[in-house]
């Protein structure tokens, strides 16, 4: 494969240019800009370029037109070379002194440094009350250890209490018959009649 087969990459923004050109756009003023868009420090005099949002090297800061360099809009040897035409060789207006750039930049600092996250308390989520139909037919659903095989849970029971209605009913009346007082617990059994010792002849 060629060499001049191979993608061209952004090339790399040179802090000074011989170029005279110069765009015909307006010139952009430091004053429409953010503090952290921009940086008035000489040995990295740059800022955001408005049009490919890309950090440009100002050239000629100290002269009286300084400017934006030719600059592509990707990052440089990564991104493909497209030229920023909008905002290559846009004339630069500093009305912003360096001593205010930082104290701009300093209060901005200090504003979003105090900033702290808030907590967001959701709410609870409320859950919606079942209506009176749904109420009545999660009565008439068997539980899970009771049969459930279609049937309704009232005839369900009742064929359940036909079985065992005569076993109840026996011990009910075994109950009754038992005279008042409880019997302690491996006891003979209480005798059910009234006993009458006969006494002896002397």
């Amino acid at each position: 494969m060629s060499a001049s087969t191979l993608e061209r990459t952004a090339r790399p923004r040179r802090s000074r240019t011989r170029s005279r050109t110069v765009n015909a756009r307006p010139a952009l003023a430091l004053s429409t800009l953010k503090p952290h868009q921009y940086d008035l420090r000489p040995a990295c005099a740059s800022l955001v370029c408005p049009d490919c949002k890309t950090w440009v090297p100002i050239t000629g800061l100290q002269t009286k037109q300084p400017k934006l360099v030719p600059h592509d809009t990707g990052r440089a040897g990564k991104d493909a070379a497209v030229r920023c035409r909008l905002g290559s060789n846009r004339l630069v207006t500093v009305n912003v002194t360096v001593k205010k750039w930082q104290e701009r930049l300093e209060d901005g600092h200090a504003e979003t440094g105090h900033r702290r996250r808030t907590t967001v308390l959701r709410k609870p989520k409320t859950a919606v009350a079942p209506a009176i139909s749904q109420i009545a037919a999660h009565k008439q659903t068997p539980a899970d250890d009771e049969p459930g095989d279609g049937r309704p849970l009232w005839l369900l029971r009742k064929e359940q209490w036909a079985l065992t209605e005569s076993a109840v009913r026996d011990a009910d009346t075994r109950r009754a018959q038992l005279p008042d007082g409880a019997a302690p617990l491996g006891a003979p059994p209480v005798p059910l009649k009234t006993l009458h010792p006969e006494r002896r002849a002397n």
